[in-house]
Parts: structure tokens; sequence; C-alpha cells
């Protein structure tokens, strides 16, 4: 038996998210109907507003309400530093530790030939032209580190060294409280990659 246009609407919609199969978003659809209309109505109403209000930054292209974001239009960051991240969601990581007071510039994805994303999905253009304005001093690279983040990162460092601009890549290895003997062999031989020396005082 057919479920109704519009209750099939609505699961192929909820499909639509990130890690939604077919059951989860049969039992989404069934749990806004029938127990939450109200959230049903606050989520759809909350969609509608974002899908109409919220813009990109026309720096850092982050997601904003207004053509420049608060980050941008902030006078206490530090404009000689750009960091480029993927996502928004790695800006926030990026924020919340407090340790970085420099702007962003967001690629919205990641080179990845074989989906079709290419230099132009991702804004190079834009980012090497933020990146050349004189202003900023250095370029840190705060991409993942998987296939398509390195090969993102390396094709990056291609486009600013040819324009003079200096580069860094964000260090990877032992995280916070971690013990070796639980740490990936990979993961330990790019620490041992990147360590620091200890310079006495």
């Amino acid at each position: 038996m057919k479920s109704p246009t519009r209750l099939a609407d609505l699961i192929t919609a909820l499909r639509t998210l990130p890690g939604i199969g077919p059951k989860s978003a049969q039992r989404m659809a069934y749990h806004l109907l029938q127990r939450d209309r109200k959230g049903a109505a606050k989520l759809g109403a909350a969609i509608d507003r974002a899908l109409t209000e919220l813009m990109h930054c026309e720096l850092c292209n982050d997601f904003s309400e207004t053509p420049i974001c608060p980050v941008c239009a902030s006078n206490e960051r530090d404009t000689s530093q750009l960091a480029v991240v993927e996502m928004p969601t790695d800006l926030l990581m990026m924020e919340h530790t407090q340790n970085y007071h420099g702007l962003y510039f967001v690629l919205m994805g990641r080179l990845s030939p074989l989906d079709g994303i290419g230099p132009r999905e991702i804004h190079l253009d834009r980012l090497i032209q933020r990146a050349s304005n004189g202003v900023v001093q250095e370029v840190i690279l705060a991409t993942n580190f998987t296939m398509e983040g390195e090969a993102t990162a390396h094709a990056i460092t291609e486009l600013l060294h040819a324009r003079g601009i200096a580069v860094s890549r964000i260090a990877r290895g032992i995280p916070v409280g971690g013990e070796l003997e639980h740490i990936d062999s990979g993961t330990l031989a790019q620490a041992l990659t990147d360590r620091r020396r200890y310079d006495s005082k």
C-alpha cells in the first residue's frame, strides 16, 4: 500500500539529511505528524527563515544574516591571519579553542573530482583574492586530514606560494590527554614528524 503523496514527499525530504535512511526518515515523519505537530511547524518555519534570511558573508563565505558577518566586521580580530576551513562547523570549533583571533575563509567543501567538486565549487578564486589584499600576512590551512582535505590544502598552498603569500598548516598528532599505547601508528608517526624542539631558558 502506498503512503499518501504528502507523507511520501515529507519522508523523501527528510532523507536529504545526512545519515538519514528510508526507515529513519519514515519514523521521523510519523513522529512529527502524530506526536509533535507544533515541533514540526516550528521546524518548518525555522527552515523557511534560514533559507530566506541567511546569505554568505561577502568576505569569509560563512553563513550570515548580514552581507558582512560579525567576525569579519569585528575590530578586535587580527587581520594579518586568515584561517581556511572546510565548513562552518570547523570555524565554530576553531572559535571554541579561544586561541585563534584572526579571520576566516570557509570553503564550503573540499576538492573532490569524483564528486564533481573542483576549484570553482569551493570558491578558490575568492580565497586567493582575499589572501592577496595586502593585509593578510599568513594563511593558516585548517582543512581536515582526509585525502580530500590534504589535496585541497596542497592545491591552495601551490596557488598562494605562486603569489608570494606565506602559508602554514595546522599540526596533527597525539590528542591532548592521549596515551601512546592507544594511538594508531600513523598518528604517532605524524606526531614524530611534526615534533617541536624545547628551548631551554
